[in-house]
């Protein structure tokens, strides 16, 4: 049995009429009698009643008619979803970000992208970075939200917004009334850093702090952008964390710009070179377009 020997019967069933029905299907009368006689043979059952002048359904044909209709219907509809998914139009994301991207752009990325591709399911994964990233490598996720581009045999790095670095002081800081702050006039501050072995983001600024000559006093270490700002909002440091997140904290923390060259910062989505799923393609595309328009 062939899926087209069920199409032919179904537009016979509708038609009730050979000629009729042998050209809506763009074939002949002929071809079209064997195939509904092949399909009959291999069923062994009659489905039409042929009269010389009439074509009617048996009762078996009406009840095979049930279920070849649905059939039918099933595989259209496994056919589109099939389509859509190698268009990037449907499928799974797994995405892996870290709680201060719920402060910037994200939350907007995955509103509007799922507003645009209703039947692709996208499934946040909050995590340190570490741990987004051997996630990645052991595929249980699709996409690494960073802070940190990644460029290796396994993974490459996309470019998404810009998010440069900033120096965040408690409202009532005497460095406060400043609006651009060198690294070096934070010597001797308290400082609220990010566990090391939490990301390469944090491991950067740390080293930024060293070759501005600044060996930070150290008060606290956390493993999340918003609660070093929580901190500093207390009035227990400095620190040193992405624009987007700070700004959520404003008044009570004020935020001192940088210099260029110590400010530079961006966010990128990481995946696996060897990721040929289209919907992940199309996600990290969405997101430049978001970045870009920004």
């Amino acid at each position: 049995m062939e899926i087209r020997q069920l199409r032919y019967f179904s537009v016979l069933a509708e038609e009730l009429n050979f000629t009729r029905a042998a050209a809506r299907l763009h074939m002949s009368q002929p071809p079209l009698s064997m195939q509904i006689a092949q399909l009959e043979r291999e069923l062994g059952v009659r489905l039409f009643d042929r009269g010389s002048r009439s074509v009617a359904l048996t009762e078996a044909g009406q009840a095979f008619l049930n279920d070849t209709r649905t059939l039918l219907s099933r595989l259209k509809d496994a056919t589109v979803r099939a389509r859509a998914v190698d268009q990037g139009q449907a499928g799974r994301i797994e995405v892996g970000l870290s709680g201060s991207h719920f402060l910037g752009p994200v939350p907007a990325l995955i509103a509007r992208y799922t507003q645009t591709h209703p039947q692709v399911q996208v499934l946040l994964n909050e995590m340190n970075p570490a741990a987004q990233i051997e996630a990645l490598r052991e595929r249980r996720i699709d996409v690494s939200i960073s802070r940190s581009a990644i460029d290796d045999d396994e993974l490459c790095s996309r470019p998404l917004w810009p998010d440069p670095l900033v120096v965040a002081l408690p409202a009532s800081h005497p460095l406060a009334a400043r609006k651009r702050l060198a690294l070096d006039r934070l010597a001797g501050e308290p400082f609220v850093m990010l566990r090391g072995e939490t990301s390469a983001f944090a491991v950067r600024l740390q080293d930024l702090c060293l070759r501005a000559g600044i060996r930070p006093h150290v008060v606290q270490t956390v493993a999340e952008v918003p609660a070093q700002l929580a901190l500093v909002a207390a009035g227990l440091g400095v620190a040193l964390v992405p624009r987007s997140t700070a700004l959520r904290f404003q008044p009570a923390v004020h935020i001192g710009r940088l210099p260029a060259d110590a400010a530079a910062g961006g966010v990128y989505a990481v995946t696996r070179r060897d990721d040929g799923k289209r919907a992940v393609q199309a996600f990290v595309q969405a997101a430049a377009r978001l970045g870009a328009e920004g």
